[in-house]
């Protein structure tokens, strides 16, 4: 399949003579404005000043404005796109603040291409993204953005990549786009307003009820949400996947139709790609003493309410009925888990911590807690901390009581 919808334009915006913004970034694409973003790609934000009044001597100060700007947002970029990436792209600040890092978006569109889609409506794109992702899995995009300056950045985007082909860009409404002669739907609702984060699903924008109807009617969709989204406000229809890039709970997503398993809860994790899976939750798990060893399940898998099911696989129990922590008297080995040898099982007293800890001349103090309100570096200041050896403390809760675990990782 050729570009999408090559023949149908983009809707008519105002001209970007009328939006200093607009013409702000039109003029980073002049000749004149790549020379400088080349120059500033390594620049020292700290030097901004200094950088700024020598440019200014022989370029337009308007434009080492927002050349500056744009050397900041792609600088931030690199740790989402990566360096080679970042530094051929565009962004906006709401662009870099709620743009899918890569990992998580080819891992998307993978899921997109292993079932054979081959066409894909973007909604509510951003700066591109994830229709970078999805072309590069061979799959042909109509990325739609309302924000006329958002729209011309994921142009940008999709020609300073080379995808150009594959990608149209589109400034409309995303509830006017028809999306019946696409195998898919994929919606990024934005859930950052005037105020901040936003919590509640239905002040998505588009709300989370309109990009659910706008999923049932496509042969598949996924629809990007927060992590954090309730579990009740999850249709029966949906298969909801949590994933995680490193440890780190980056976002949730809710697939629907033919190749998904509705009702299902699942936890990936990457880069390994390793996903856990079941198709209810399972009951309560059961809670006992600590044993030898601790497990600290992945944020992902307790987002989707998948500890029952480790506590299963390793035969174990949990410390606290409340607290996402594992314990067992035999080692297991997991991806979905990191592991600890616990040495120590003491009441919570900083007294008592920081006598072991000079004991056992701890000079690196790994703090873990769940279940406590002791932030761990004023715990770490206040033990004063000396000594060639390192160890981990687990501030939480057993049987309701709060406990320091002390111990060693696994490995």
């Amino acid at each position: 399949m050729g570009r999408v919808n090559a023949t149908t334009p983009s809707a008519p915006s105002a001209s970007s003579a009328d939006d200093p913004a607009r013409a702000a970034f039109a003029a980073l694409r002049t000749p004149e404005g790549e020379q400088l973003l080349a120059e500033l790609r390594d620049h020292d934000p700290a030097d901004e000043l200094a950088t700024a009044t020598r440019l200014r001597r022989t370029h337009p100060a308007e434009l080492v404005s927002a050349a500056l700007g744009q050397a900041r947002l792609r600088q931030r970029a690199v740790a989402k796109f990566g360096a080679e990436d970042a530094y051929r792209m565009y962004f906006t600040p709401n662009g870099v603040e709620q743009a899918t890092r890569t990992s998580v978006a080819a891992h998307r569109a993978a899921r997109f291409a292993g079932l054979g889609v081959r066409s894909v409506a973007d909604l509510c794109c951003g700066i591109g993204g994830d229709a970078i992702a999805l072309a590069r899995a061979g799959i042909s995009v109509l990325a739609v953005d309302r924000d006329p300056l958002t729209a011309e950045v994921a142009r940008a985007n999709a020609e300073a990549l080379g995808l150009g082909e594959l990608i149209e860009v589109r400034c409309a409404d995303v509830t006017e786009i028809d999306t019946a002669p696409y195998d898919a739907v994929f919606v990024d609702p934005a859930r950052r307003g005037g105020r901040g984060r936003i919590f509640d699903p239905e002040a998505y924008s588009p709300p989370l009820s309109w990009a659910t109807a706008a999923a049932l009617k496509a042969p598949r969709a996924a629809l990007k949400i927060a992590p954090g989204i309730p579990h009740e406000a999850i249709g029966p229809e949906a298969e909801a996947e949590w994933i995680s890039d490193g440890g780190d709970v980056k976002e949730a997503v809710l697939w629907y139709g033919e190749g998904f398993a509705p009702g299902s809860f699942r936890a990936t994790l990457l880069p390994s790609g390793a996903a856990l899976s079941a198709p209810a939750p399972l009951p309560a798990p059961p809670v006992g003493p600590v044993g030898r060893y601790l497990y600290e399940p992945d944020g992902a898998v307790i987002r989707a309410h998948l500890v029952a099911d480790l506590v299963e696989r390793c035969g174990g129990r949990l410390v606290d009925e409340t607290i996402a922590y594992i314990t067992s008297d035999e080692p297991y080995s997991s991806p979905y888990v990191a592991g600890y040898r616990i040495t120590d099982e003491l009441p919570f007293s900083m007294k008592r911590l920081k006598a072991l800890l000079r004991e056992r001349q701890v000079g690196v103090l790994t703090v873990k807690k769940r279940g406590s309100a002791v932030e761990p570096e004023e715990l770490r200041r206040r033990m004063k901390l000396s000594g060639p050896n390192a160890a981990t403390v687990f501030l939480t809760r057993v049987a309701g009581a709060p406990t320091m675990l002390i111990g060693h990782p696994l490995g």
